[in-house]
């Protein structure tokens, strides 16, 4: 027979398990891994002086492009998933734009149109103007559809080589706002570091944590050629045989597509093999005009869409005869991304190797050392 507890013994027996129970949860806290944020996306603003001393800066821009998309899909999240990238483009400083718009133009909103970026990029020419820093910076918080999750990394990149001051929005007003909205600015000044800082671009991208970069805005982009290029430049002709337009933009995208190989080409073969390369990534999605991919966001598409809006080779097609065309593109594709991926680790490897120093003072070089910077925070990893 027990021995019946005491009222004394019943309340130490009560404290111990409220101390346990305790305990556990504080430990529970400590060893509880953070679910991984679903989703993540990247969104980069680029906001580029095109007045008449840029035409260096506006050079690089265009060379550069595939490159920096290449360092983006490379991204990983906590989970394994690849963000969604998304760029936009503006332009200001230039006499040819709107005074009443303070020389500022909204090239492009943010979009995952990569087509459309480099056609747009390509379109830029410069002119003599006023650069009104703070006043593009805002333009582009209040323009643009930020994405409101705290998870996802939004930076803008403003470049030019003005005094950061110059308008009558303030830059330091600008860059709160950026701050208030969890969006980085990093400032890139052409010209000497210290005439940078002397100019207030430092004190502009400190304001919201971003980084401060100086380059050689007349500096020509480094290519080293390498024993792959042959072989992947042959793979993005084929690439290019797989999508299939659909919508009655469909045919002049496709177009488009085959005018932005030759816009990359312009700057040489190796350009040419990163824009390939570019196309082999997550990063390319072409759902707005091509079946292929608008099919693995909704296979309706397929049956819907109208006849005369489809290349000659499927005209008359039932839906059946255009589910396995589209099937055979798809996995045609797959097979030729998966080649140029394989080709690109062993061309990045031999560039790596053969990569002279020096060449971090670029832009696209300055743009990624401060994207993997911030990525971290967001639980990035490249």
């Amino acid at each position: 027979m027990k021995t019946p507890l005491t009222p004394v013994s019943k309340i130490k027996n009560r404290m111990l398990t409220l101390l346990l129970v305790v305990f556990v949860w504080h430990l529970s806290a400590f060893t509880t891994v953070p679910t991984p944020a679903k989703d993540q996306s990247i969104q980069l603003a680029i906001l580029l002086d095109t007045s008449n001393s840029m035409d260096g800066l506006i050079d690089q821009a265009k060379s550069q492009l595939w490159k920096i998309v290449n360092e983006l899909a490379v991204a990983k999240c906590a989970d394994g998933q690849k963000p969604a990238i998304k760029i936009a483009l503006y332009e200001y400083g230039n006499d040819n734009l709107s005074s009443a718009e303070g020389y500022i133009r909204q090239v492009s909103g943010l979009t995952d149109d990569l087509d459309l970026i480099s056609q747009k990029l390509f379109s830029l020419s410069t002119r003599g103007g006023n650069e009104f820093c703070g006043q593009v910076i805002n333009n582009s918080l209040n323009q643009l559809l930020w994405s409101p999750s705290a998870n996802d990394l939004k930076m803008i990149f403003i470049a030019g080589n003005e005094p950061f001051t110059q308008g009558s929005f303030s830059y330091r007003t600008a860059c709160s706002l950026a701050r208030e909205k969890g969006v980085v600015v990093n400032s890139i000044f052409c010209g000497g570091y210290e005439e940078g800082i002397r100019t207030n671009w430092k004190d502009g991208a400190d304001i919201t944590g971003g980084t401060y970069m100086s380059i050689e805005q007349d500096r020509k982009t480094v290519y080293i050629p390498s024993p792959y290029d042959e072989r992947i430049s042959a793979l993005n002709d084929k690439l290019n045989s797989t999508y299939v337009y659909y919508g009655a933009s469909g045919a002049s995208k496709k177009e488009m597509q085959a005018a932005q190989d030759s816009n990359a080409e312009s700057y040489g073969q190796s350009n040419k093999v990163e824009r390939a390369i570019s196309k082999s990534s997550h990063a390319y999605k072409n759902s707005s005009w091509d079946l292929v991919d608008a099919s693995k966001e909704n296979e309706k598409v397929i049956m819907e869409a109208k006849d005369d809006d489809l290349p000659k080779e499927m005209k008359g097609m039932t839906v059946t005869q255009r589910q396995a065309y589209v099937k055979q593109k798809a996995d045609e594709r797959k097979k030729v991304q998966d080649e140029i991926q394989t080709l690109n680790k062993k061309r990045s490897e031999y560039i790596a190797a053969n990569t002279p120093k020096g060449e971090e003072n670029s832009l696209d070089a300055s743009m990624m050392k401060a994207v993997k910077e911030k990525a971290k925070q967001k639980n990035l990893s490249f």
